[in-house]
């Protein structure tokens, strides 16, 4: 039995402790990143700039695939002899087509992943400074909240504090 009340005890005095702890966060809020993410003007122009280097990719890559489509159509259509001649040549030049694809795709990765540690970087930054000008104390990410009132909703705020930056 004074176990029993031992456990109880600790366990209202854990309580009565982390309720103390509790009650000195002031001030909540949370942010939308996704929304705050996508309606930033500067996503939108990265997005522009981004999927035009895409489109110039995929034409220059449709373009080199074509063509080796053509070389190997030509090749099918040669005697034994021929093909074994031509065959170094083909397989250099989709040895070339394979590291152009690859090296394309991995240029528009690092440049999206760049542009997106850029826009990360400026949403931290307009959450600080409405946080500091605000008085929050604590800014949560709303994809880890189960419930929250919309009144503690800042995503306005930063939108409007993003597309206010300098370009």
């Amino acid at each position: 039995m004074k176990r029993f009340m031992g456990i109880v005890l600790g366990g209202l005095v854990g309580l009565f402790l982390l309720s103390g702890a509790a009650f000195a966060v002031e001030k909540l809020a949370y942010v939308d990143l996704s929304r705050a993410f996508s309606e930033y003007s500067k996503t939108k122009d990265y997005d522009k700039t981004l999927t035009e280097k895409e489109k110039t990719y995929t034409t220059e890559r449709d373009k080199r695939a074509n063509e080796l489509k053509q070389l190997r159509d030509k090749i099918s259509l040669m005697t034994d002899k021929e093909k074994e001649a031509k065959s170094a040549d083909f397989q250099a030049k989709v040895k070339s087509f394979q590291d152009f694809v690859s090296q394309r795709e991995g240029d528009l990765r690092k440049d999206q992943d760049d542009r997106m540690r850029e826009i990360m970087k400026d949403i931290q930054e307009v959450v600080k400074k409405i946080s500091e000008k605000d008085g929050y104390t604590l800014v949560f990410n709303d994809r880890v909240l189960v419930y929250s009132d919309k009144g503690l909703d800042i995503t306005d705020k930063v939108i409007a504090g993003l597309n206010s930056l300098k370009k």
